[in-house]
């Protein structure tokens, strides 16, 4: 279904000021759900970010069309009982394509197990696409359930999937 040609790899360092920018994107589409604003230099939050890039148990994948970056995915936990898909990214152009699906399989079919992803109720195109993931990934046999944002009493709570996968994808 993926009209424009997609690669999913894992980050090196090299991809770092890449990340970095995709992240800006990432936060300001996500400050619609979540709230917040940037820090008085224009960035936002980036613990999440150094830990995908730079932290034990965690890998960061890019996407990329041609030399056109076009999203991520941070994946925590992988030697826990459950991965988590802890960020997930695709740009504003590449969207609508079959991208998100696309790249989205391949991440997890590389980690297979246990997965948790978490997305906000009030993004209605995250809610859709990640109930057809689920769906796609484990037919009926996935749940969903809504906890409560650690350390933001202010924030509605998160809507977290969760679901095995037992394919497994060679890297490409």
């Amino acid at each position: 279904m993926t009209s424009i040609p997609v690669t999913v790899r894992p980050m090196t360092a090299a991809d770092h000021p890449v990340a970095e920018r995709l992240w800006l994107m990432f936060r300001h589409d996500m400050a619609d759900f979540q709230g917040g604003l940037p820090s008085p230099d224009g960035t936002y939050h980036s613990d999440r970010l150094r830990a995908a890039l730079k932290g034990d148990d965690w890998i960061a994948y890019l996407f990329t069309s041609g030399d056109s970056p076009v999203g991520f995915a941070f994946v925590r936990a992988l030697s826990g009982p459950e991965r988590v898909l802890n960020s997930f990214f695709i740009v504003r152009g590449a969207r609508r394509s079959g991208i998100g699906l696309t790249v989205v399989r391949e991440v997890i079919a590389r980690h297979p197990g246990r997965w948790r992803i978490a997305f906000q109720d009030a993004n209605t195109a995250g809610v859709a696409f990640w109930r057809r993931v689920a769906t796609e990934l484990a037919g009926d046999a996935w749940t969903e359930e809504r906890l409560p944002v650690p350390h933001r009493p202010d924030a509605p709570p998160d809507v977290w999937i969760s679901f095995t996968s037992a394919a497994s994808a060679p890297p490409r």
